[in-house]
């Protein structure tokens, strides 16, 4: 719904609340607060473990506002980084109206998914399941799949969806909406987001990174934006990444700078998508060794205790 069409206050009935978005990596958990909301707000790839931040979405309907907390994945964390990643998901979990865990239903279920399902037995909030992917799932296996999930969920309510082509996400919506509070808006109706810009920018800049590179290059980069200049008819970018060792700084800056020119025309583009204008963008390479163990440097990225 246009958000011009809504009343400036919450009508009497209407719910809002916050929905912390649960599951194991590449689950589809980005692309399903992208899709609800109607814009690109979290990073997507088919890497596991895109997801750094606890990035929010807000959708705002006639009947409610849903703030959308899309959360890292849970996993077996390698790292201080890894395990800060973790951490933030489970608090999620613990801060939220209403808990969606996601799992690919396209697969079935196996150990990581009875890990969450277990983390949330003692939640005090509501949990729905919504089995993804099912734009991928065979017609003759769907059946089979889904009574898999089923019994390891036992009487908590699922929907088959994909995020992808916005199968089920209806309904989905529908059930979540059913489960909010009664409450005023949170936000104001028009926002979609209440990240801070800059925080998209470099999300947006890393996601370049992920799409173009591979082996351990992609979880060993972080991204920071150090200037944003506007001028009259373009917005300057100035931004780092950070890599642990000098052979990923090369690889990310290719033969003749042609890698970083890939990421930094692509990064350009999502940039200009974002803030509607005009933008020149200039991306440095430095390396900082081990720095997803260094608790200073993580602290100084964003991904601190507080996370």
């Amino acid at each position: 719904m246009d958000s011009a069409a809504l009343p400036a206050s919450a009508p009497d009935g209407y719910r809002s609340g916050f929905v912390a978005l649960i599951g194991r990596p590449n689950v589809g958990k980005s692309t399903l607060m992208n899709q609800l909301v109607g814009t690109k707000l979290a990073i997507t790839s088919p890497l596991a473990q895109t997801t750094r931040n606890r990035l929010r979405g807000i959708l705002t309907t006639d009947r409610a506002q849903l703030v959308l907390v899309d959360t890292p994945g849970i996993h077996k964390p390698h790292h201080l980084l890894g395990e800060r990643l973790v951490k933030a998901a489970r608090a999620a979990a613990s801060a939220v109206n209403l808990v969606l865990l996601l799992m690919d239903g396209s697969k079935p279920a196996g150990r990581g998914d009875g890990f969450i399902v277990e983390l949330l037995k003692g939640c005090r909030v509501p949990v729905l399941v919504a089995l993804n992917k099912q734009d991928l799932v065979k017609p003759a296996c769907a059946t089979a799949l889904q009574a898999g999930y089923q019994a390891l969920i036992g009487d908590c309510p699922s929907f088959p969806i994909s995020a992808t082509t916005a199968r089920g996400c209806q309904a989905l919506l529908e059930a979540m909406v059913g489960q909010l509070p009664p409450g005023p808006y949170l936000y104001p109706p028009d926002l979609v987001s209440d990240q801070p810009e800059r925080l998209l920018m470099a999300e947006l800049i890393r996601e370049q990174v992920l799409h173009h590179t591979h082996a351990e290059i992609p979880h060993s980069v972080a991204v920071s934006i150090e200037q944003v200049l506007e001028e009259k008819t373009r917005t300057c970018v100035l931004a780092t990444v950070l890599v642990e060792r000098n052979s990923q700084k090369r690889i990310l800056i290719g033969k003749g700078g042609s890698m970083l020119g890939t990421i930094g025309r692509g990064a350009r583009l999502q940039l200009q998508k974002l803030i509607d204008g005009k933008v020149y963008l200039e991306i440095f390479v430095k390396v900082a060794p081990h720095w997803r163990r260094n608790p200073v440097k993580l602290a100084e990225l964003g991904y601190g205790e507080e996370m």
